[in-house]
């Protein structure tokens, strides 16, 4: 076991934000932590990192207290926090640094990682068509998903083993998404682990094997992804066909989710009420393009699991 997270809770006051979360990556992955606003995954995140204090509860990397000297870790917060007036170049050799990287060591992994994402003009001093020399770009001087780049960047640089990524592709284009997508999938690949938190089910379901959903400070579902998916068995029907199935939706007593000309989005009961449909269609000579029979998407799951929380936090 490498990381285990044991009953941490946190109070302000007499409201409870965190309840007795727990979970545990046995080994390498991504590990998503997710929850409407306010559910708690920040504070979690905070609580995990020591950047705030619990209540109670503890946090182990490899059977010791999670720190940065048992752990190196690399976190990519949701609000992000470069600071405004000093150079690129400068902040990320001090997050560096604060991570035991030399100087020297640093300057390669930030050359590399500045080419990676495509931001070199911006950490490197560029020349005017006269030859003289620009000065190095500062944070405020960039467009929002650059300065993601260069938050992830800090986050890389260290080599972590443990990348806790807190809503990694907020406001990014579809380029740069696929570019941190790229990345993260890098970082998979070196069997590092991470911690994701996001609201774009899609990626989570693209990256994550075991999951925790909060709702209202608390655990509400907890597990592997898949098996909590096979769980609720097949029940969503997706149909696209050339000709009007209503009558048969209603005769076979079948949910109707949305109709948009020839497309269906159906909730039935089982394998059974499917196919009774399915023979109907075939016995009125239906022309059917598309039949498919799924397990509920992460999202149809997170929305029923915490669609009435909407408290901030």
């Amino acid at each position: 076991m490498s990381l285990e997270v044991k009953n941490l809770s946190k109070k302000y006051g007499e409201k409870t934000v965190v309840d007795n979360l727990s979970f545990e990556m046995k080994e390498p992955g991504v590990y998503a932590l997710l929850g409407t606003n306010g559910a708690g995954k920040t504070t979690s995140i905070r609580m995990m990192l020591g950047m705030l204090a619990h209540d109670s509860g503890e946090v182990l990397w490899k059977g010791k207290p999670l720190d940065a000297v048992s752990c190196n870790v690399g976190y990519l917060a949701e609000e992000r926090g470069l600071y405004p007036k000093y150079s690129l170049m400068d902040q990320l050799v001090y997050f560096a640094e604060l991570r035991n990287v030399k100087k020297s060591e640093a300057q390669k992994r930030i050359k590399y990682w500045a080419e990676r994402f495509e931001v070199e003009e911006y950490i490197y001093p560029g020349k005017t068509s006269k030859g003289k020399t620009l000065p190095p770009k500062k944070p405020e001087q960039l467009s929002k998903g650059n300065q993601q780049k260069i938050q992830l960047i800090s986050a890389l640089i260290s080599d972590p083993e443990l990348l806790i990524l807190d809503e990694p592709l907020s406001g990014l284009d579809p380029v740069n998404t696929d570019l941190f997508k790229s990345v993260i999938h890098e970082q998979i690949d070196k069997n590092k682990f991470l911690i994701m938190s996001s609201h774009q089910m899609p990626t989570i379901e693209e990256f994550c094997t075991d999951i925790t959903i909060l709702s209202k400070s608390k655990t509400v579902l907890q597990g592997n992804l898949n098996d909590i998916k096979k769980s609720y068995g097949r029940v969503n029907l997706f149909i696209k066909c050339e000709g009007d199935i209503l009558p048969l939706v209603e005769e076979c007593g079948i949910q109707l989710l949305n109709h948009k000309e020839t497309e269906y989005q159906l909730k039935v009961t089982g394998d059974d009420q499917a196919n009774i449909l399915l023979t109907k269609m075939i016995e009125k000579k239906i022309m059917i393009v598309r039949f498919e029979l799924r397990e509920p998407s992460l999202h149809e799951i997170f929305v029923e699991k915490v669609g009435g929380d909407n408290e901030e936090k």
